[in-house]
């Protein structure tokens, strides 16, 4: 008898991971059926830690929607690269393409070419708004970004002092916004501190390390730096550090939070100010999924248990995944990428 019931608990048990196997099979063939939705993800640049986490929550959205995502990442910033992966795509037929446009009068052309064709075109991270795009995902309003970022600076700095930007590239929609909302706010609010340059590294870190030097150099009584990427937060941080300037130049930027969490813990950034990351690239894919299927979007939309109510605006055509997060030395394990 108790051979039987060793032999029947055994059973059970192999019947139970079976079902889990069969179901996680069906999971994954349910995501790579001939007929679901496919969706080409074309972020800014390869091997950056911001799209991959970017990715990543794209990756869980096509998981739970049952559709194809893959990514699709230019080897170098010139728009060209893009360009020619967006040609490809439309060569492809995919149903969706969601890109963050290194220039958005340059891609512009290949976003009217796969429109042409019937493919489904959204920005997502950065806009291009003079295209023929159908929506875009934007991660927060320039003027949230754009406030948050001075507002952690000059509490640094007493509102006063010379500060610089060091940003990607000049011809980027977003971080174009937040420069021009933050030198509103900044003129508004503190009228005592005073922007004295804006450079532009790409989305190269060593280089935005390199220009923060020679500003550091060329104004010696400089008090701040604003990191306006992803790239160059790190390399305005990595600057400080190289100087021996913590303490006495104070940085803040956009930077991802486990790139930035060295530099926030021994005070070479102050704050680094962000957003869910990983949930910007789910609400790229579920805004790719309504696109696909035809599906109205409303003015707030239930997309996820972790997304109840995301607003979106028809004037704009624009997707707001929501506020801006603040993440410092104390709260920076909060998040994983």
């Amino acid at each position: 008898m108790r051979g039987r019931t060793k032999t029947l608990v055994l059973g059970v048990a192999l019947l139970v991971s079976l079902v889990a196997v069969i179901g996680s099979c069906t999971s994954a063939l349910r995501a790579s059926e001939p007929g679901a939705t496919k969706v080409a993800f074309v972020p800014k640049l390869a091997g950056i830690p911001y799209f991959d986490a970017m990715n990543a929550g794209g990756m869980l959205a096509s998981e739970r929607l049952g559709m194809q995502w893959t990514m699709h990442a230019p080897a170098t910033v010139d728009p060209a690269a893009q360009t020619a992966i967006l040609r490809q795509l439309v060569a492809e037929h995919v149903d969706v393409i969601a890109v963050a446009p290194n220039d958005p009068v340059a891609l512009a052309p290949a976003i009217a070419d796969a429109r042409a064709e019937g493919i489904h075109v959204l920005t997502t991270d950065t806009d291009a708004a003079a295209s023929q795009r159908e929506v875009f995902v934007n991660q927060a309003s320039a003027e949230g970004v754009g406030s948050a970022l001075v507002d952690s600076l000059m509490k640094k700095t007493g509102g006063t002092g010379e500060y610089a930007i060091v940003s990607c590239g000049a011809a980027a929609a977003n971080v174009t916004s937040w420069i021009e909302a933050e030198k509103t706010y900044a003129a508004q609010r503190y009228p005592r501190a005073r922007l004295v340059e804006t450079v532009y590294a790409g989305e190269d870190t060593t280089t935005a390390t390199k220009l923060a030097k020679q500003l550091l150099t060329r104004y010696p009584r400089l008090t701040g730096l604003i990191g306006q990427c992803a790239t160059a937060t790190p390399g305005v941080a990595q600057a400080v550090r190289d100087q021996q300037k913590i303490g006495r130049v104070y940085t803040v930027g956009s930077g991802t939070p486990q790139t930035m969490k060295p530099y926030l813990l021994d005070g070479s950034c102050s704050m680094t100010v962000l957003w869910n990351v990983e949930s910007l690239g789910y609400l790229t894919a579920w805004t790719a999924r309504q696109l696909a299927t035809g599906t109205a979007l409303k003015p707030a939309n239930d997309v996820s248990p972790e997304l109840p109510a995301v607003h979106y605006d028809a004037a704009t055509r624009t997707v707001l995944l929501g506020d801006p997060l603040l993440i410092t030395q104390d709260n920076v394990d909060q998040f994983k990428y």
